[in-house]
């Protein structure tokens, strides 16, 4: 039985008629209270990022932090660790060893992970990292390490590897895992080529049904209970780190006490209308991934959620 409750009254709509979800929707569905000192108010461990790529991270772990989790740790490739650190100085650092390629690799990362892991309200895995052997074997090392109710959220890369993963460390991920695959990352999952838009809906349940997973790709949400539909945003929201800022503030939500299923609800509405709010600013296309992490605070207090 999961330790979160999602309130009788939250359940989802069915493949025909989804919920929607709306601002009267999320006011009657209150998050959490944030009290406290920093670890009070729930710590972030975002594991992602490479020599290539280390602005993966940087958003997601700042959209965690703005949608008002306490206390972040980023675990990155050690070439780019120390930079890391004095661009987000907010953040605790931990250098992982990498490949000649600039890449996270190997079970030796997670041993430097533990104390982080064990600390942790929630951990996400898959920010800026690249699919391949090498994060195949560090999610699977982090799956056996997690403790038995922590949340455990899947993006980009790390998604792609999950069909990959031996079947007792994915099946001890159920009831308490998020994915947040692209289009092209649900396809992986099923196995097919593609996933045209007009299925990504029944896509995203059977994923959920399979995985025991709150599933978000799109404006869809597929948990046990049932189909949600965002209900804003636009095309502008497609932009390079888009995706890490929408990780980032949904770890920053479970972080602070909102069950897999809420943290995902809220942060693709507040993600979507932090978009439109930028699109006002800016037009339709234009604004930068950055700029979204400014507006989820704004979002979030307009909605009762600060």
């Amino acid at each position: 039985m999961s330790k979160w409750d999602d309130g009788g009254d939250m359940r989802g709509g069915s493949l025909g008629s989804p919920r929607l979800v709306t601002p009267d929707l999320l006011r009657s569905w209150s998050l959490p209270e944030p009290t406290g000192t920093k670890y009070a108010r729930g710590q972030v461990l975002v594991v992602g990022g490479s020599c290539s790529t280390p602005g993966a991270v940087m958003l997601a772990g700042t959209a965690a932090l703005r949608m008002g989790a306490g206390r972040l740790s980023v675990a990155t490739a050690e070439g780019v660790a120390m930079q890391l650190a004095v661009a987000l100085p907010v953040c605790g650092t931990l250098a992982l060893p990498q490949d000649e390629q600039g890449f996270m690799t190997g079970e030796r990362a997670v041993a430097l992970l533990e104390d982080e892991i064990t600390r942790a309200d929630a951990v996400l895995v898959g920010p800026g990292l690249r699919g391949g052997d090498g994060t195949l074997r560090l999610l699977a090392a982090i799956a056996s390490t997690l403790p038995e109710t922590l949340p455990l959220v899947l993006d980009a890369a790390a998604v792609t590897t999950l069909p990959d993963l031996d079947r007792a460390s994915a099946n001890c991920l159920g009831g308490r895992l998020v994915l947040t695959p692209n289009t092209h990352e649900l396809a992986r999952l099923l196995d097919v080529d593609e996933v045209s838009e007009d299925d990504v809906a029944r896509a995203t349940l059977q994923i959920s049904g399979r995985l025991d997973a709150v599933v978000a790709c799109g404006p869809w949400i597929a948990a046990e209970s049932g189909l949600w539909k965002v209900s804003t945003g636009d095309t502008g929201l497609g932009t390079s780190g888009s995706g890490d800022v929408l990780s980032g503030a949904l770890i920053g939500l479970i972080a602070r006490g909102a069950s897999p299923l809420q943290a995902t609800v809220w942060a693709k509405h507040v993600h979507a209308a932090a978009g439109d709010a930028l699109a006002a600013q800016w037009g339709r296309v234009g604004y930068l991934a950055g700029e979204i992490t400014s507006e989820l605070p704004l979002v979030l207090r307009s909605l009762g959620g600060d």
